[in-house]
């Protein structure tokens, strides 16, 4: 909304800083930021007056079950700052924000209601496995079958870039429906994998969204995007607000999840942040820099396959102590603020090579 301020422009020159882009990133993240401090404690306390903790798994790691009853369902901080700051700074009339507020809500009440079963109902198995795959569908398929119909640019429809060449492209036909569908469903539960332990899911997220946040800033700029020789995408801009605003979010509840927590994210939230960097890394053509921004979910995702294929197919052998990888380190007696901040430091490290590709070409 505050972008629209700019018109008054002739009235009050300094007005005109709201319709630059970069300076509404900075508004986003700092507003998204703040007002997850200024919510979060009221918030926190709300829940824990409904006494909705975390409920432990007993074969999980032993130093997990003091976590019992921590207070969870904080994703509904992440979700409330980051729809009010991109309400304020990004622009209403760009079809991918409708499309990331699209994604946000229907993924967000998808891991609300899972989150509610478990919690306030008391069903431990949560809401459907069945339920949430569907809504998870029935949003990939809204926006993948929107960008089919309007692409965010026409000549490139169904071809995705190579990373790390110069000007390479494949065009995969129908099958580029498949693998956007794939990207969204894949990208939002692997966060929900990832989700395990204090300040590991919201920190990693960081580093996926920045990436694509200055991907989406250089698709959108036709100087920066024939500089760097990656597709220019019309509008691909305001991605990058939004993605400023999910970063300060995270940051925000971060704030209160570091170790040790205060809250859970649960899935109210986890869902939700893997499919919007899903939607996102679609939106700005930069599909296959998603497993590399994201390579920390994506090996949280491949070790529960593989434990899950190795435990069937190899009479019950397991590859791993226990998955997701996350687990596996903690109970070989690493303590668990070392294993998040060198995944954190992987996920930076996952960035800057993600980054390089805007140069390696």
């Amino acid at each position: 909304m505050l972008y629209y301020i700019h018109y008054f422009k002739d009235i009050f020159t300094p007005l005109n800083v709201f319709q630059y882009i970069t300076f509404r990133i900075g508004g986003a993240i700092m507003t998204s930021f703040f007002l997850s401090l200024l919510i979060g404690p009221a918030l926190i306390a709300k829940l824990r007056s409904f006494k909705i903790g975390q409920i432990q798994r007993v074969d999980g790691p032993k130093s997990h079950l003091s976590k019992e009853g921590t207070t969870t369902m904080g994703g509904l901080l992440i979700f409330l700052t980051l729809i009010l700051s991109t309400l304020l700074w990004a622009r209403l009339d760009n079809r991918f924000i409708l499309l990331l507020i699209f994604t946000t809500v229907i993924l967000a009440f998808t891991g609300w209601m899972d989150d509610y079963t478990k919690l306030v109902k008391r069903n431990p198995k949560g809401a459907s496995s069945k339920f949430k795959f569907l809504l998870q569908v029935c949003t990939a398929t809204v926006v993948v079958g929107y960008l089919a119909v309007d692409p965010p640019n026409a000549a490139y429809a169904t071809s995705v870039s190579v990373p790390y060449t110069k000007e390479l492209y494949l065009n995969l036909g129908f099958l580029y429906a498949a693998l956007a569908m794939f990207m969204i469903i894949g990208s939002s539960n692997a966060v929900n994998l990832t989700d395990g332990l204090d300040g590991l899911a919201a920190g990693t997220i960081v580093f996926a969204a920045l990436t694509f946040a200055i991907l989406a800033y250089s698709a959108g700029n036709v100087k920066l995007a024939a500089y760097f020789k990656i597709i220019h995408v019309a509008g691909a801009g305001e991605i990058a607000v939004f993605l400023a605003a999910l970063i300060g979010s995270c940051l925000g509840f971060l704030w209160f999840n570091a170790y040790p927590a205060e809250i859970f994210m649960g899935d109210t939230s986890s869902l939700f942040l893997g499919g919007a960097i899903g939607v996102s890394a679609i939106a700005v053509k930069q599909e296959l820099i998603l497993p590399i921004a994201g390579g920390i979910f994506l090996l949280e995702t491949l070790s529960v396959i593989l434990q899950m294929g190795s435990y069937k197919l190899r009479g019950k052998k397991k590859l791993f102590l226990m998955a997701p990888l996350h687990h596996h380190y903690e109970i070989k007696g690493i303590a668990e603020s070392k294993v998040t901040v060198r995944f954190w430091i992987i996920g930076i490290m996952l960035m800057l090579a993600a980054l390089s590709s805007l140069k390696i070409r």
